[in-house]
């Protein structure tokens, strides 16, 4: 198909106009590859490299060309022979290998971060100048920081929490990597908004990264290795629904069954997993004794006006963008208004905002156009690296007091009418 449905629907053909920006034309360089007529060159490896994997051109096939599974073998078969320098190679082992398979070391990672944000050590390093010895996106980076911690959800409430009332359904939450260390109080919001509406939550503790940042970066031998282990700690769970409440690392592991498709030995188990992952919205919806939300319970303050930012692997790929506006809109005192674009990646991908800034930091300046025109007091989201780069994007063209950026669940949870612990 050659259609160019994808076109219109894709951030950098929007931003460039160029042909080999678009999903159309990276299909066309990888089968040119494929076909020997063109080398695969360290122009085609930018190219491939140049995709946020947003993955909204699918949507806009009617064919249903899988994209995203195309760009991630793409990736991969590069880096299968990828030449990097030794910091980047360094950089990539310690973080792919050396931390984010590994939970302990995370909770490290964690610590050092609360460190350095709680003890002075920050201001003294903005003070000093040190600062711009790193790349201006790091720098923006490391202001919008959120508060990280060692503790993560485990170490706040145990592995099991009770259904409030009747119970409806054993779940399990995947907690993340990244998740668990800068944003523990989503992951323990995340449980209390499931026991309020009915659920038993337990989280397994054998559980690890989910491997989408290797599967976007071209690791897939080490995203399978993670979709292993995890498939084995969520089955000894014994749960209906395995709950995710980031965006990207929900998209992968609803794709566990097509990751470990050509493994004999787990092709059936990771098929029965990925039928059982869900969002959290889609599942408080579908099947939740949903509580309710009163903007008063929070603040006691005046009617606020809300707006949403999708997740574009929760919208693209879970295929759920309607349960999280059904949720804010049940909130009383809050109008929710809809923002011009939503649907468009915000620029974060990942870790896109770090390797390809300027196209990144491009894409989130026209997606502020539009956030700031809502009048919006809260931007809400439901994925952490959305929530981070909205955050950069409100500091560098919005006003902070004026406009906050949250996970929706954060949001919800502080507006139930009647919190409280079963």
């Amino acid at each position: 198909m050659r259609c160019g449905f994808c076109l219109p629907a894709c951030p950098t053909f929007r931003e460039t106009g160029l042909e080999p920006e678009s999903p159309r034309g990276r299909i066309a360089l990888m089968k040119a590859v494929a076909d020997g007529v063109m080398d695969p060159d360290q122009a085609f490896a930018d190219q491939m490299n140049h995709c946020l994997g947003c993955r909204a051109c699918e949507p806009a096939c009617p064919a249903d060309v899988k994209y995203g599974q195309l760009i991630e073998q793409a990736r991969d078969a590069i880096e299968d022979h990828a030449d990097h320098g030794l910091p980047v190679a360094g950089i990539r082992k310690l973080f792919f290998k050396g931390v984010f398979p590994h939970r302990g070391r995370l909770k490290w990672m964690g610590k050092g971060l609360a460190l350095y944000q709680k003890s002075g050590l920050r201001h003294v390093v903005r003070g000093s100048g040190l600062m711009r010895l790193l790349p201006k996106a790091m720098r923006e980076m490391e202001q919008i920081l959120p508060e990280a911690s060692g503790q993560g959800v485990v170490e706040r409430i145990g592995t099991f929490y009770p259904a409030k009332g009747a119970k409806i359904a054993r779940v399990a939450l995947f907690r993340g990597c990244i998740m668990d260390v800068l944003f523990a109080e989503t992951n323990v919001n995340t449980v209390k908004l499931l026991s309020e509406a009915g659920f038993e939550v337990v989280i397994p503790t054998a559980q690890v990264c989910c491997g989408a940042l290797h599967a976007h970066s071209g690791e897939m031998d080490q995203a399978r290795e993670l979709a292993r282990a995890n498939l084995k700690a969520f089955e000894e769970a014994g749960v209906e629904y395995v709950v995710s409440n980031a965006g990207g690392c929900g998209a992968l592991l609803v794709e566990y069954d097509h990751l470990l498709h050509e493994d004999a030995e787990y092709r059936e188990l990771a098929a029965k997993f990925a039928a059982r992952v869900v969002d959290v919205s889609q599942l408080l919806v579908a099947r939740g004794r949903i509580p309710a939300f009163d903007e008063a319970a929070a603040s006691g303050s005046e009617p606020v006006t809300i707006t949403y930012q999708d997740s574009c692997h929760l919208r693209n790929v879970m295929k759920s963008s309607n349960a999280p506006r059904q949720l804010m809109k049940q909130v009383a005192n809050a109008t929710f208004t809809e923002m011009h674009e939503a649907d468009r990646c915000c620029g974060s991908a990942g870790i896109y905002n770090v390797t390809q800034p300027e196209m990144a930091g491009q894409i989130l300046d026209h997606k502020m156009v539009h956030a700031n025109r809502t009048g919006a007091r809260y931007l809400l989201t439901s994925n952490p690296g959305c929530l981070l780069q909205m955050k950069l994007g409100v500091l560098k063209h919005g006003d902070p007091e004026a406009m906050e950026v949250k996970h929706v669940v954060d949001f919800l949870y502080e507006r139930m009418a009647d919190r409280s612990d079963p």
